[in-house]
């Protein structure tokens, strides 16, 4: 019995290293999306305000809607990677 409590314990150990380091390639890949979402929601604001934001109602519309899901993307990335690993 006691020894099955160790392995337990252990396993939890373990897969809590390998669930904490993360690949510098996936924390690059997870700037990059950061950062593309921002951009892409400037740009359309961008060309928003250059335009006078002129055109029809489903357009308008689409367009906060994107900029929105970029925005909660964005933050939602941010939050994954502050948020503390918990068993």
């Amino acid at each position: 019995m006691y020894n099955n409590i160790n392995l337990i314990t252990l396993t939890k150990i373990n897969s809590n290293k390998m669930n904490k380091s993360k690949s510098p390639i996936i924390e690059l890949i997870s700037w990059a999306a950061i950062l593309g979402n921002i951009l892409l929601a400037l740009w359309i604001l961008y060309n928003g305000i250059n335009e006078g934001f002129q055109g029809t109602a489903i357009e308008k519309f689409s367009y906060v809607i994107l900029i929105t899901l970029l925005s909660v993307n964005a933050f939602l990335l941010l939050h994954k990677k502050q948020r503390p690993i918990s068993n």
